[in-house]
């Protein structure tokens, strides 16, 4: 997986009834876009992320 600052990653519900978390990529700490992720959430807390195979990156628009 690769990202870049600017873009969206969404974390899929892995349970029944658990929601997707979206978040904003703030910092890219591994080499060559590669994780950990440093990611604002929407409900504005931020946390490292080593994304699983329940997560997706979306490109922001340039």
């Amino acid at each position: 997986m690769h990202a870049s600052v600017g873009d969206t990653i969404r974390v899929h519900g892995r349970t029944v009834g658990a929601g997707e978390q979206q978040g904003e990529i703030i910092e890219v700490r591994g080499e060559h876009g590669e994780p950990p992720y440093l990611v604002r959430f929407s409900d504005g807390h931020e946390g490292l992320l080593f994304p699983g195979p329940d997560c997706e990156v979306e490109a922001h628009a340039e």
